[in-house]
């Protein structure tokens, strides 16, 4: 089992950044690849970006490329989502996930922890 606990959200106006972390504990976090996905009101829940175990092969969805940057501290158990030029369509609730999986993979079914989800919220 892992467990996930996300922080760093809140709400901020469009163009700002928010770094969002997710502190993972119980099996070792190292073994794992590393997602972020979003649901904003209304819709599915959508891949986002994901890393590797090693801090390499990450993988971003379109809308965030060049935006968005995740990265993780095996050290702290810690992987990070920083968000710069937030946009209102950021707005959702953000959960972190962990996968076994060797390949980058935007499929929430590859994705067997979960976090509790945390809210960004972006204003005009």
């Amino acid at each position: 089992q892992v467990q996930l606990v996300e922080s760093g959200g809140g709400l901020v106006q469009a163009g700002g950044s928010l770094t969002l972390s997710c502190a993972a504990s119980g099996r070792t976090f190292s073994g794992y690849r590393m997602g972020w996905f979003r649901q904003a009101p209304g819709k599915e829940r959508e891949f986002v970006a994901t890393i590797r175990w090693d801090g390499t092969n990450t993988y971003y969805v379109d809308s965030v490329k060049g935006r968005f940057t995740i990265s993780r501290d095996n050290a702290k158990n810690t992987v990070y989502l920083q968000m710069n030029s937030l946009k209102l369509e950021d707005t959702a609730v953000y959960y972190c996930a962990a996968s076994h999986s060797l390949v980058a993979t935007m499929k929430l079914t590859e994705y067997d922890y979960w976090g509790q989800g945390i809210q960004v919220t972006v204003s005009s």
